[in-house]
């Protein structure tokens, strides 16, 4: 369903180029762009490019206005997750909380508040791990990765259709799990080099207390 042309570099959906960017003569150029679907999730954005290499080409993507990620952690080191059905793939995965940013939400703010409505616990302190990119060739979407500890079990406040089971995991088989490829959710993967990083390389978040 085409919602229309939305011209060409000044009406740009996608987030602003870096300052300085190391692959910048690689950059392609937007032509023109238009708004081919715009769904409950789904944004979609046809957009007519020039390569490096001066072809012209065709980009489609998905706009997205970001999200959060939690790593909740006991205070014995085990870890604090989920199980959900994940329609697209037709199967359940263990996954660490997430979802997305509301308009104009801070990045801990919508982390606490999708811990808080998922499982039901709160944490005394938080730490920003990093960012990532799930998927680089088709979508505008950013996931910051927080680690939470201290935390205090509450209430959960799970929206009608959100589904989904707790479950509290040692780190030993939270990296049992990632090797032997039952764990394969994208974000939950980037966690697993933070949580290494912290259990065998002795570094040391920067946590701020909530």
């Amino acid at each position: 369903m085409s919602q229309g042309n939305s011209g060409g570099k000044g009406n740009d959906p996608r987030p602003p180029a870096l300052a300085h960017d190391e692959g910048v003569a690689l950059a392609e150029e937007r032509l023109s762009g238009e708004a081919i679907y715009d769904g409950v999730l789904l944004k979609i954005h046809r957009d007519q490019v020039v390569c490096a290499d001066g072809h012209q080409a065709i980009r489609e993507y998905t706009l997205h206005p970001g999200a959060t990620a939690v790593m909740p952690m006991f205070d014995d080191g085990s870890l604090l997750m989920e199980r959900q059905w994940r329609y697209p793939l037709n199967r359940s995965f263990l996954e660490f909380p997430a979802g997305k940013l509301e308009a104009g939400e801070d990045v801990l703010a919508s982390a606490r508040r999708e811990l808080r409505e998922e499982t039901g616990y709160a944490a005394s302190q938080w730490a920003y791990l990093g960012s990532m990119h799930p998927v680089i060739s088709y979508s505008t979407e950013i996931i910051h990765l927080l680690a939470a500890r201290g935390l205090v079990k509450g209430t959960a406040a799970l929206e009608a259709g959100e589904c989904l089971t707790l479950e509290r995991i040692g780190q030993d088989d939270f990296f049992t799990m990632v090797r032997d490829g039952s764990i394969t959710d994208s974000k939950t993967l980037s966690f697993a080099f933070w949580l290494n990083e912290m259990a065998y390389k002795g570094w040391t978040p920067n946590w701020q207390s909530s």
